[in-house]
């Protein structure tokens, strides 16, 4: 059984034709840290969260996957 991914950042990043690079350069924090939260290795906090969806002008429910 695979564990399902907590994040829908590396997806919405395409959706948006946008790096990891440039978010990371965006967010002034490392592009490892953006990609362990792409791979979902690491999740970023709630309020990454919310400046990540405000770089990207998305809601900030469209990075997480549903529990549902």
């Amino acid at each position: 059984m695979s564990e399902r991914p907590l994040n829908r950042l590396k997806v919405v990043l395409v959706e948006n034709q946008k790096t990891s690079k440039w978010l990371a350069e965006q967010l002034g924090v490392s592009a490892v840290t953006v990609s362990k939260w792409c791979t979902n290795m690491h999740q970023p906090s709630l309020p990454q969260l919310t400046e990540i969806a405000d770089v990207l002008e998305v809601d900030v429910r469209s990075l997480i996957c549903s529990t549902k």
